[in-house]
C-alpha cells in the first residue's frame, strides 16, 4: 500500500492524500517522500494541470521519523537523508504546474516544510491546527529546506524566530505573516479553494524562482539584517550560555543561506542539520522528550487492567495560590469545582485568581467574555463542607501542618461518597502518614502540584503503603483530564521532585558559606542550563518554608529514632532567617526587592565574606549538576521512583533541571557511569560524603550498565 493515494478528478487536478500505512500521523521518511515522487511523476502527465498535498489523516504531517533519525550514527546519513528529501520537494516547486497544500490538521516540522515547497498552502481556519518547526526543541534544525524557504517566504527575522523559539504558529496568526495563502471553514471548502487558486494560476513559481526575486525585508548583506545578526548571536548565547548548539546552528544556516543561491543554501543547511542530529544534546533530549514523555502520556505509569475515569465534580480544600490554581485548571477542563476555604471572603479571593487570568485573557484576545464567564461559573467558592457532597475527587491544599491536614480530611470525608478519592498535595509530608487521619486509606493518594499551577506543567502522584491501583489510575486520569503531565512516585519524605530540588539550591547555598562569591554562584547555576540560579531560586520558594520543612524532618526522625544530617547550607538559611530575611515575599532574602527591583544583598559579603582564592566555574557547576543527579540515582536505588522516564521527565518538568541533560538519570547515562562515579569521588573528598556515588551508579560502573535503553 502507497504512502500517498493520488486522485486525478474530471478537472484534471491530481490531490495526493498522504495516508501513510501503519501509522497514526503521517512522517517524514523514505516511504512518504517515495510516495510525493510518484506525484511529481503523476504530474508531469499532459493531462494533470497542478496538485494539491493533503492528508487522510487527522493531521497533515507530524515532522521527521525520529525511529529513523535515533539509527543515524554517522553525519553522512543525516546530511543524505536532507538531501534525498530536498530532491524531492525541489522537483515539486520546479516542474512547471501548480501545487497547493491544502492543510487539513497539524502542520509541524517537516510537515510544514512540506506545504513550504508547494506555490501556495491554505489551511483549515482552527485555533486548534498548528503550524511551524519545533525542531529546536529536541536539539535539531529544520533540515527539509525550513531555513531555506522561510527566509525566502516571510523574511529572516520572522524565519530565524519560527526556527530558533519553535513555537506554534495558529493559522490566523500564520496568514498575517504571510505563511499561508488563505484559510478556510472546512475540508471541503479547503480543497475548493485548493482547486480554485491552481486553476487561476497555471503557471505559479515560487518567489525564489522568479528573476527579480528578493529577501523580504533583505537578504543577509542588507543593513537592517546584519544589525539582526550583529546582536543575534550574544542575545542567544545570554540565554542559553550555549548549551543548546541547535540554536547557534539555525542562526548559521540563516545566515549562510542567506549569502547563497537556494541550492547552495540547501547544502548548507543539511550540514548543520547533520551536526545537530549527531550532538549529544539532541541525543538527550530526543530520549526523553519524545520517547519517554511519549510512554508516560500513553500510561506506561498508569495500572493496567482499570477502566478510564473522568473527575465530574471536585472538591478543593484551601482556596490560597495553589488551591485557587488547582480550580482553574480543573474548571479549565470543564470540571464542576467546588473550592472550601475557613471563610467566604478567602473562597472568593481563591476563585478571583482565576477572574485575573481570564480578564488577562479576554484583554490580550485569546478568549472572549462569554467563555470566562462560563469558565467561572464552574466554580464554587463556599465555607460549607456539605456541598462537597458528589465529588469524585476532593484535593486538600493547605498548610503543610499534619494536624491541620488530618482536621480536613476527617471534615471532608464525613459527606463524600464511598468511591471518592482524597488526595494531599503535599510537597514532603509521607502520604502513609497523612492517610492515617483517614477511614480510607486504599483512596488517599499524593496530588503535588507546581506553582504556578496554571503554567507547571507537572503533577506528581504519590503512592502511599495502602493505595490502591484503583485509586492510582483515578489520579492519574485527573491529571490527564486537565492536561498535565503526570509522574508516579512510591512514597518517602520529600517524595522525589522536593527532595532533589533540595540539593540544588542548598548546594548553592553552601557555597556561600565556602566564600564564594554569590554572583559566580548564580551564574554557575545559569551556565548548567538551570532556568533560575540557586539562591534567587530558594528566594522564590521563601527560606522559612525550607526552615520549617528541615526543623519537621528533623522532629520526625527524631521520632522515628533515626539520625538527621543537616546539609551544610541550612546554617545560612537559618542565619538569614532570624535576622527577618526570609524571601522574596517579605521584600528580603539573598536578595533585595526594593521597588521592584532585584538585586543581592550586599550585607552577604558581611555575613559570609568572599574568599581570595575562588573556585573555578566548572567546579561550581558540577557542584550543582551532580547533587542532584546523584540524589535522584539514589531515588531510583531506594524505590522511590518506579521508572527511568518518571525520572527524567519529573527533574525537567518538575524544578527545570537542564533539559539539554535530557533529565537527571540521562545525564549520568550520557557522561557514562564510570566518568560520573570518578567525578563524584573526587567531589566527595573535597565537600562531603554527600557526594559519593549511590551504590547503583557504582555498580553501573563495574558492568557497564546504564539506566535507560
Amino acid at each position: 500500500m502507497t504512502a500517498v493515494q493520488l486522485t486525478l478528478g474530471d478537472d484534471g487536478i491530481l490531490v495526493a492524500a498522504m495516508d501513510l500505512p501503519g501509522r497514526p500521523m503521517n512522517v517524514v521518511g523514505d516511504t512518504l517522500m517515495a510516495g510525493i515522487a510518484e506525484a511529481v511523476a503523476k504530474l508531469a502527465e499532459p493531462a494533470v494541470k497542478g496538485l494539491v498535498l493533503t492528508s487522510n489523516k487527522a493531521d497533515f504531517c507530524a515532522g521527521g521519523d525520529l525511529d529513523r533519525m535515533s539509527t543515524w550514527t554517522t553525519p553522512q546519513e543525516p546530511f543524505e537523508a536532507s538531501m534525498a528529501m530536498k530532491q524531492v520537494l525541489r522537483a515539486l516547486e520546479l516542474q512547471g504546474k501548480p501545487v497547493v497544500a491544502a492543510i487539513n490538521g497539524h502542520a509541524l516540522g517537516g510537515g510544514l516544510e512540506l506545504a513550504l515547497a508547494c506555490h501556495a498552502r491554505f489551511a483549515i481556519d482552527d485555533p486548534r491546527l498548528k503550524l511551524g518547526q519545533p525542531e529546536v526543541k529536541l536539539g535539531l534544525l529544520p533540515g527539509g529546506g525550513g531555513t531555506v524557504r522561510l527566509p525566502r517566504l516571510v523574511g529572516i527575522q520572522q524565519a530565524l524566530q519560527i526556527c530558533a523559539e519553535g513555537a506554534d504558529i495558529s493559522p490566523q496568526k500564520a496568514l498575517g505573516m504571510g505563511l499561508l495563502t488563505g484559510l478556510a471553514k472546512d475540508r471541503d471548502d479547503l480543497l475548493a479553494q485548493a482547486r480554485a487558486w491552481i486553476a487561476a494560476n497555471p503557471k505559479a513559481q515560487q518567489p525564489w524562482d522568479q528573476p527579480k526575486f528578493r529577501f523580504p525585508g533583505g537578504d543577509a548583506r542588507s543593513p537592517a539584517v546584519a544589525q539582526i545578526f550583529s546582536i543575534g548571536p550574544s542575545i542567544a548565547s545570554a540565554k542559553s550560555y550555549g548549551n543548546y548548539p541547535a540554536v547557534t546552528h539555525i542562526m548559521s544556516s540563516v545566515f549562510e543561506g542567506g549569502l547563497l543561491g537556494f541550492d547552495a543554501a540547501s547544502v548548507v543547511e543539511s550540514r548543520y542539520f547533520a551536526a545537530c542530529v549527531l550532538s549529544q544534546a539532541s541525543k538527550n533530549m530526543i530520549h526523553t522528550l519524545w520517547y519517554q514523555l511519549n510512554a508516560i502520556k500513553k500510561g506506561a505509569s498508569r495500572p493496567a487492567g482499570v477502566a478510564p475515569s473522568k473527575v465530574k465534580k471536585l472538591g478543593i480544600l484551601g482556596a490560597g495560590m495553589m488551591g485557587g490554581g488547582i480550580a482553574y485548571v480543573s474548571a479549565k477542563a470543564g470540571i464542576e469545582v467546588v473550592l472550601l476555604d475557613s471563610t467566604q471572603e478567602a473562597a472568593e479571593r481563591g476563585k478571583g485568581y482565576s477572574q485575573g487570568l481570564l480578564d488577562k485573557a479576554v484583554k490580550k484576545g485569546r478568549s472572549t467574555a462569554d467563555k470566562r464567564d462560563a469558565l467561572l461559573a464552574l466554580i464554587t467558592p463556599t465555607t460549607d463542607h456539605a456541598l462537597l457532597a458528589g465529588c469524585d475527587l476532593v484535593i486538600e491544599a493547605v498548610f503543610e501542618d499534619r494536624a491541620v491536614k488530618a482536621a480536613v480530611t476527617q471534615q471532608a470525608e464525613a459527606v463524600l461518597g464511598a468511591d471518592a478519592v482524597f488526595a494531599s498535595n503535599t510537597s514532603t509530608l509521607p502520604i502513609t502518614g497523612l492517610a492515617r487521619a483517614s477511614a480510607r486509606p486504599a483512596q488517599f493518594i499524593g496530588l503535588h502540584f507546581f506553582s504556578p499551577v496554571d503554567k507547571m506543567p507537572l503533577v506528581e502522584i504519590i503512592v502511599g503503603a495502602e493505595t490502591s491501583d484503583a485509586t492510582l489510575a483515578r489520579g492519574f486520569d485527573y491529571v490527564q483530564q486537565i492536561g498535565k503531565t503526570p509522574i508516579v512516585v512510591n512514597d518517602r519524605r520529600g517524595f522525589y521532585t522536593s527532595r532533589v530540588f533540595g540539593t540544588y539550591v542548598m548546594e548553592g547555598i553552601a557555597m556561600l558559606a565556602e566564600g564564594v562569591h554569590p554572583r559566580s554562584i548564580e551564574v554557575a547555576g545559569l551556565q548548567a542550563g538551570m532556568p533560575m540560579p540557586p539562591l534567587a531560586l530558594q528566594d522564590e520558594v521563601s527560606l522559612s518554608l525550607g526552615l520549617h520543612v528541615a526543623d519537621q524532618t528533623k522532629k520526625d526522625l527524631a521520632a522515628e529514632g533515626k539520625p538527621y544530617a543537616e546539609h551544610p547550607g541550612m546554617r545560612v538559611v537559618r542565619q538569614l532567617c532570624e535576622i527577618g530575611r526570609i524571601g522574596k515575599k517579605a521584600g528580603q532574602g539573598f536578595y533585595d526587592y526594593a521597588g521592584g527591583d532585584k538585586a543581592l544583598w550586599p550585607g552577604l559579603a558581611t555575613l559570609f565574606p568572599v574568599a581570595a582564592a575562588q573556585p573555578a566555574q566548572r567546579e561550581l557547576i558540577d557542584r550543582l549538576m551532580f547533587a542532584q543527579a546523584n540524589e535522584a540515582a539514589r531515588c531510583f536505588e531506594e524505590g522511590v521512583l518506579r521508572s527511568v522516564a518518571d525520572a527524567n521527565i519529573g527533574s525537567i518538568f518538575g524544578w527545570g533541571f537542564a533539559p539539554f541533560h535530557g533529565g537527571a538519570l540521562q545525564f549520568i547515562d550520557a557522561m557514562g557511569a564510570a566518568a560520573f562515579v570518578a567525578r563524584s569521588r573526587e567531589l566527595a573528598a573535597r565537600f562531603g560524603p554527600r557526594f559519593e556515588p549511590a551504590a547503583v551508579v557504582v555498580r553501573q560502573a563495574e558492568t557497564g550498565g546504564r539506566f535507560g535503553r
